[in-house]
């Protein structure tokens, strides 16, 4: 497991830039961390090291959305999904099959589903109010 300790929104971003160079289609990047620790800001600089200038946004009442460039990224909010009913209905399973990025905020509510191979990404608050501290398992840097 890594550890990377970013200091603002913009480094977080970096490192969401950093990481989407290393891929190439077919990923499952599950983010874990509560509110506000800076899951959207990373997929924000994840899809823009894809090529993607869509405006990227919380998926929180619209569950998924989909942005395209080199390679497509499915950003799912699982915030809401209390079961596996719940699970079925977002399409999950079916864009595990499109060979695209799937990026997972609030992953924690669907673990038990999450691919073996998925890179796992544990954010939590730093020492100050802007740092942020990320555990990276399945991929190096």
């Amino acid at each position: 497991m890594q550890e990377i300790i970013t200091s603002s929104s913009a480094e977080t971003e970096a490192l969401g830039e950093k990481i989407a160079a290393r891929l190439s289609g077919g990923e499952v990047i599950a983010l874990f961390g509560g509110m506000g620790m800076g899951k959207t800001a990373f997929t924000r600089g994840l899809a823009r090291g894809l090529g993607i200038q869509d405006g990227v946004s919380s998926p929180t009442f619209a569950l998924i959305h989909e942005y395209h460039g080199r390679l497509n990224v499915y950003h799912f909010d699982m915030f809401r999904v209390t079961g596996w009913d719940d699970l079925y209905s977002t399409g999950f399973f079916d864009y595990l099959e499109t060979g695209g990025v799937l990026v997972i905020e609030w992953s924690e509510n669907i673990e038990a589903a999450l691919p073996q191979n998925a890179i796992r990404i544990e954010i939590q608050q730093g020492s100050n109010e802007n740092e942020r501290i990320f555990h990276i398992e399945g991929m190096e840097l």
